[in-house]
């Protein structure tokens, strides 16, 4: 499982660096949760959910996954700034075990 989330990975930094995102980090951990990528889009800080398997993988990212994304990047900022960004975002990269990924942009709006 955990080679299986690191191709994942992989293919979503790829995809990312293709559409010209510079990745800043991966696997950030706090006490209470991880954050598969980290990159710069334009100003934005994009903090990176990845999910490998199915095509509706994505839909694995829950309310309580949600808040532990947002508590690590909120950490990852204190710790290490803003990075000169003006915002930040959370997205949710979904990659198939065919290699199809579906790239959902900024899904606080899912959770408000």
């Amino acid at each position: 499982m955990q080679n299986e989330g690191k191709i994942g990975e992989d293919i979503a930094c790829e995809y990312l660096e293709m559409l010209h995102y510079k990745i800043l980090k991966r696997n950030f951990r706090t006490r209470l949760g991880e954050i598969d990528i980290i990159a710069k889009d334009k100003k934005d800080l994009v903090f990176v959910e990845v999910k490998y398997g199915s095509a509706d993988a994505y839909m694995r990212v829950d309310g309580k996954k949600f808040e532990k994304i947002v508590y690590t990047a909120e950490k990852f900022i204190k710790d290490y700034g803003a990075l000169g960004s003006k915002r930040y975002r959370i997205d949710v990269i979904s990659v198939s075990k065919d290699g199809t990924v579906d790239h959902f942009i900024d899904i606080a709006s899912e959770f408000s």
